[in-house]
């Protein structure tokens, strides 16, 4: 099994949050041309060599600096990709803004959406029209939201509108020091908040990535994870394979859930098992996590 993060040269977004630096950008056309044949040439080693590569199942996490999905090609893939017999799972970060009946050609046992919902960019009624269309073409995804002071009645909302099943993430925003009734608050809404409220210490603590996960960037270069600049290799010729392995992380602190979550010092794959890359836990509804375990992460 091998998980993969990969994240081409796209960084636009028809979005506006004032959060994102990548907000109403736009990607010129060469830009578009490269970041759709690099996916292209990704899709097809994940179709041709990965197998052998890897060593079994392939995970795929898209994870653009961009709305991708707003890009045919993205879809392309996650439909491609959802087929392939050693994929278990072909999953995206989406704002969900674009139409999804793309999704019916797709495998529903394995596309997975990872959907977060941005008040302001657009009406809840539009976001959880989609969600009701992701469910009912059985289509696995996760619903968040990011935790900053002004979003919290709208999460409030979403969470009594969501099905009681669907799981509700929220991501501590970037900056923002939350008082203890604020966290309680956020809490209230996702049980796992703890763990992104705080960053965790992860300087020599055992980590899953670069060798049962690792990252892609569009030009093959592959890297432990996304916050680790150091490369290990090229996808496309094979060198990464050499250093691929176990090894301690060298950040101070880990501060996002697509990069903590693989830390073996957090119990992350046991409440996500099934659903690491795309956030949907193992046992729903959440209450049941304890309260102690939540308190002991961080962001």
């Amino acid at each position: 099994m091998i998980r993969i993060l990969y994240r081409g040269p796209l960084a636009s977004c028809n979005y506006d949050c004032p959060y994102c630096p990548f907000a109403k950008r736009r990607d010129p056309p060469d830009r578009l041309r490269a970041d759709r044949a690099a996916l292209e040439r990704f899709v097809a080693w994940v179709r041709d060599e990965a197998p052998a590569a890897g060593g079994g199942e392939v995970e795929v996490l898209f994870t653009p600096w961009g709305e991708g999905l707003t890009r045919s090609w993205y879809r392309t893939a996650l439909v491609e990709l959802s087929h392939l017999p050693h994929v278990g799972r072909a999953a995206i970060q989406t704002n969900l803004s674009g139409r999804l009946g793309w999704v019916a050609g797709a495998d529903p046992a394995r596309l997975a959406l990872w959907c977060t919902y941005h008040p302001g960019q657009t009406t809840l009624d539009r976001f959880l029209a989609a969600c009701s269309t992701l469910r009912r073409h059985g289509v696995r995804h996760s619903v968040g939201i990011v935790g900053l002071p002004e979003h919290l009645g709208a999460a409030t909302v979403l969470r009594r509108e969501l099905p009681a099943e669907a799981y509700l993430w929220v991501n501590a925003a970037d900056g923002h020091a939350y008082s203890a009734a604020e966290e309680a608050a956020w809490t209230a809404i996702d049980p796992l908040f703890g763990y992104s409220v705080r960053p965790h210490e992860s300087l020599g603590r055992d980590c899953r990535t670069g060798d049962e996960v690792i990252s892609v960037l569009g030009d093959g270069t592959v890297r432990r994870c996304h916050f680790v600049p150091e490369p290990l290799g090229n996808l496309y010729d094979g060198s990464w394979a050499a250093r691929r392995g176990p090894r301690p992380c060298p950040n101070n602190t880990c501060d996002c859930h697509i990069g903590y979550v693989h830390l073996r010092t957090l119990p992350l794959y046991e409440v996500f098992a099934g659903g690491v890359l795309e956030r949907i836990p193992h046992e729903r509804p959440l209450w049941s996590v304890p309260a102690a375990a939540v308190r002991g992460g961080g962001r």
